[in-house]
């Protein structure tokens, strides 16, 4: 269901810490390195680099390798570096190993796992697992420590999200379709558990917490859509707060905040520690619920009535089908996701307060148009790429801050 009409900006802001604007191309995937102040980065100029912060605030680069295809997914292990090739006849992923000074970087292992690009890599440290998808629509997981392929599953379509819970041993698996599937592994086996669908393009970004046990999953739908998982009562409810494709997604359990980003420059960050509400299925009728006037292909109705049947709308807040004059109002809705003002129907406006119109979420504009979002929760420091060659580092606070 989309958005109307966007909201201003609220005062709350991340800070702007750093940008690194030296490169050719669009930087397609970057980290910052966990407890060090610095960033990894993949460019579609086929080069990884390494950037540390130095004592005049800059980012200079300590590593500066170029590879022989392009690629776009990496991960980081420990003081290693995964990346995937991209465009290599035979796809493929490359592990590299990081000197503690970060100055040096040596091949250490690859992996042949697709027959198509590879699109998401993710690394399970407890697990010592490594899973990968390509566009050849297989989900396979390999032993990192014997480079082993331990099991292989086809997908329904090319996965473009991936997330796992340790304890269960759950992959959550987003797809072009708009699907998302969780699956069961084993140490050489895996097994479909269920698959949902809530989105209207396909998935783009996954995002899992194990405490409250809970997926969001984010969708060229401009959607970010909060999955119940360990409540399992089937719970879907839907957060509105973007005018384009969904780009990242990350969850800050100690603040209990989602944080979302988007083509469209937007950071978003929303308060999660509230009641949330399921929104309505949009009910089906040949009239006006309110009003009982014909609907333009209520035909008999019409001719019966002697009246020129309306256009059918939906009340976001009740569902039901109601004409535009019984549904003349707009109003925000947060607490069902909708920071954007939405059409209700009249009797509905009515009874909701200037309480239930209180904001949820927070509004920042990166002033680029976002490819990327990276969060790294030990400092609390947020990383955007952009398709103005530009990645920015922000502290994601509650606190007012100045950019």
């Amino acid at each position: 269901m989309a958005a109307e009409i966007q909201p201003q900006p609220q005062a709350r802001k991340p800070c702007l810490l750093s940008k690194i604007d030296a490169f050719q191309e669009v930087v397609s995937t970057a980290v910052i390195i966990p407890k060090e102040d610095g960033v990894i980065s993949v460019s579609e100029d086929r080069t990884i680099r390494v950037w540390l912060k130095r004592d005049s605030g800059q980012y200079w680069p300590s590593i500066y390798h170029t590879m022989p295809c392009s690629f776009f997914s990496m991960f980081t292990k420990l003081l290693e570096t995964l990346v995937s090739d991209q465009l290599s006849p035979l796809p493929l992923f490359q592990e590299f190993v990081l000197s503690e000074d970060y100055n040096k970087m040596t091949p250490a292992r690859t992996y042949q796992a697709h027959q198509g690009r590879v699109t998401v890599v993710l690394f399970v440290l407890e697990m010592e697992w490594l899973l990968s998808t390509g566009q050849d629509k297989n989900f396979t997981w390999h032993c990192s420590e014997s480079g082993q392929l331990l099991g292989t599953y086809r997908t329904a379509a090319w996965v473009s999200g991936l997330q796992f819970d340790v304890e269960t041993r759950h992959a959550f698996v987003g797809d072009q379709s708009g699907q998302v599937t969780i699956l069961k592994l084993e140490q050489d086996l895996c097994s479909l558990v269920t698959t949902f669908k809530g989105h209207t393009g396909n998935v783009t970004a996954l995002c899992w917490d194990p405490v409250t046990r809970v997926l969001f999953s984010g969708s060229s739908d401009h959607s970010i859509i909060m999955w119940d998982i360990g409540g399992r009562k089937g719970t879907a409810i839907e957060l509105q707060g973007h005018n384009d494709k969904v780009q990242g997604l990350c969850y800050a359990s100690h603040t209990r905040q989602l944080i979302s980003c988007s083509s469209d420059g937007s950071i978003v960050i929303w308060n999660m520690d509230v009641t949330r509400q399921e929104t309505p299925e949009w009910l089906d009728s040949d009239s006006c619920q309110k009003c009982e006037q014909p609907f333009f292909w209520n035909f008999k109705q019409m001719w019966d009535s002697k009246k020129i049947g309306l256009r059918q709308h939906h009340c976001r807040k009740c569902g039901q089908a109601v004409c535009g004059k019984c549904s003349s109002k707009r109003s925000t809705i947060p607490l069902m996701g909708f920071e954007f003002e939405v059409r209700v129907c009249d009797s509905c406006h009515e009874s909701i307060s200037d309480e239930d119109r209180a904001p949820t979420a927070t509004f920042h504009d990166s002033k680029h148009s976002i490819v990327y979002m990276h969060y790294e929760p030990t400092t609390g420091n947020l990383l955007t790429s952009g398709t103005d060659k530009i990645v920015k580092v922000w502290k994601s606070t509650r606190s007012v801050c100045c950019v």
